[in-house]
């Protein structure tokens, strides 16, 4: 008898229709993937779940009841907890008050009472294996990943009886992934209900016994995970076959030097880094959560305070702030780790974001030159293949893939020809992926240079021509050609090698 049960829901959004008749079971004791492309359904069914949003047409049924949640609230009392992609933390609460927000002990005065908080959020973390993250620490300050999994802590404090994790793996490195896999695992084996959505092929085949794929918000099938290939998996979501993932590696590099650091230093936490990045070249960074991959980024970008000597074309420069770093006289932009708190601004259009940070190159006295706006947006929206059903469209209601094209987009209309591509492909489907990695390789071929951090260790090996590993906020190691694995990566990042820039 399945837990879960879904028959024909059916949504639409105005005009267009999101899910069509989807039909979905799931049972206890196992993890069951649903898989597809974005804006293939997913999100708007799993928000369907989590009384998030209520569904036109169609039914639910929990424990084989009818199970139709009016508000989040309602599916929370049901047994069921999403971990969304788009966090929900607040960012000036502790860990503690958010992870137990509205479900605060009070004293007999009524007032919270603070350390009983701080002890129950201690014992969680310590039971979950995040005893690294300190329960009064202000979410504000913790990085992406840390977020991530407070989030998962957040949820998993309500003791679900179904557990729904969106693409929470996407901004997780190598071993908290592997933690939250067993996370998952354990949930089952305990005859809980994990529900999986991940782009990530690898981890859906490690930790899910069935999938279920949507395509255009109908549902393709649901097969057991061991019985079908990645080939299999990708035809179901794409509709097609796709024939590579990752672009034929050709070598652009040139001996002319884009930018060059030595001895960067960010706190405590980047220490005397040394690297440099050719014209035509993809130099890959690796390296464990909090190893010093952010304060890199964030310091090349103006966005962190640093020390050391930054050199751009062979000219010494201090970057002061963000702007500074997209002036002519730098040319260097950042794809951030949040697209959506630090690439857009979803409440404008697709339009007032692809201009925002050129308005001064098409503008004349103050004025828009409207021609050419015109033309620079229509050939960005050609170009990365965004899928809009106009330039007026709110980026808040555009897929996460088409999110992270329109920001992509943004970055190349500024002219920049030194990239920092911050995971770019965190939580986009595999059709778009290998669109970005096709993009990426064309940048390289024209010149550009490119920077790259990624949590997915297989991009790194296939796409960058160089990979330098961070531990503990140096450069433990440097790989290039035939000695780029995931092993190598592994061992460097663990400081397991050493090695000079």
């Amino acid at each position: 008898m399945a837990l879960l049960q879904a028959t024909g829901i059916t949504k639409r959004f105005g005009g267009i229709v999101a899910l069509n008749g989807v039909a979905f079971a799931a049972e206890a004791g196992e993890v069951h993937a649903v898989l597809g492309e974005n804006g293939a359904g997913k999100s708007t069914f799993i928000q369907i779940l989590s009384g998030a949003i209520a569904a036109d047409d169609g039914t639910l049924s929990l424990r084989d009841r009818p199970f139709r949640p009016a508000n989040p609230r309602e599916a929370e009392r049901a047994g069921i907890a999403p971990v969304f992609q788009e966090l929900s933390l607040v960012p000036d609460l502790s860990v503690a008050e958010n992870i137990w927000f509205r479900r605060e002990r009070r004293t007999w005065l009524r007032t919270i009472d603070r350390r009983d908080l701080l002890r129950r959020t201690a014992r969680l973390l310590g039971e979950l294996g995040l005893t690294r993250i300190a329960p009064d620490r202000v979410v504000r300050h913790l990085s992406v990943a840390e977020r991530q999994m407070v989030e998962i802590a957040k949820a998993l404090a309500a003791d679900p009886d179904i557990l729904i994790l969106d693409e929470a793996t996407s901004a997780l490195p190598p071993q908290e992934v592997d933690w939250l896999l067993a996370i998952a695992r354990r949930r089952a084996d305990a005859g809980k209900l994990v529900l999986y959505i991940s782009h990530r092929l690898a981890e859906v085949r490690r930790v899910a016994d069935r999938v279920t794929v949507l395509r255009n918000g109908e549902t393709v099938g649901t097969r057991s995970t061991s019985s079908l290939s990645d080939d299999e998996i990708v035809t179901m979501m794409l509709g097609r076959r796709l024939d590579r993932l990752y672009p034929e590696r050709s070598t652009t590099r040139t001996e002319r030097i884009a930018l060059q650091v030595v001895g960067l230093t960010v706190g405590h936490r980047l220490q005397g880094v040394d690297l440099s990045l050719h014209e035509g070249e993809i130099l890959g960074v690796a390296g464990l959560q909090g190893h010093g991959q952010r304060e890199l980024f964030l310091a090349l970008f103006g966005a962190a305070r640093s020390r050391g000597r930054i050199s751009v074309w062979g000219r010494d420069v201090a970057i002061r702030d963000p702007h500074h770093a997209l002036s002519s006289g730098i040319g260097m932009a950042l794809l951030p780790e949040d697209r959506r708190l630090q690439g857009l601004l979803l409440s404008k259009s697709v339009r007032e974001n692809l201009i925002l940070a050129i308005l001064p190159r098409i503008s004349r006295h103050g004025l828009l030159d409207l021609k050419r706006e015109g033309t620079l947006v229509a050939e960005a929206v050609r170009r990365l293949q965004v899928k809009v059903s106009s330039p007026e469209q709110l980026a808040g209601t555009l897929s996460g893939g088409n999110q992270q094209k329109v920001v992509l987009a943004k970055l190349l209309a500024t002219q920049a020809k030194i990239l920092l591509f911050y995971d770019p492909t965190r939580g986009v489907d595999v059709g778009t992926k290998a669109e970005i990695f096709v993009l990426m390789r064309d940048l390289a071929a024209q010149g550009y240079a490119i920077l790259f951090y990624s949590t997915d260790l297989p991009e790194l090996t296939h796409l960058a021509d160089r990979v330098a590993v961070l531990s503990y906020g140096r450069v433990a190691a440097v790989l290039e050609g035939d000695a780029i694995d995931e092993e190598a990566i592994l061992h460097a990042t663990l400081g397991e090698r050493q090695a000079a820039a």
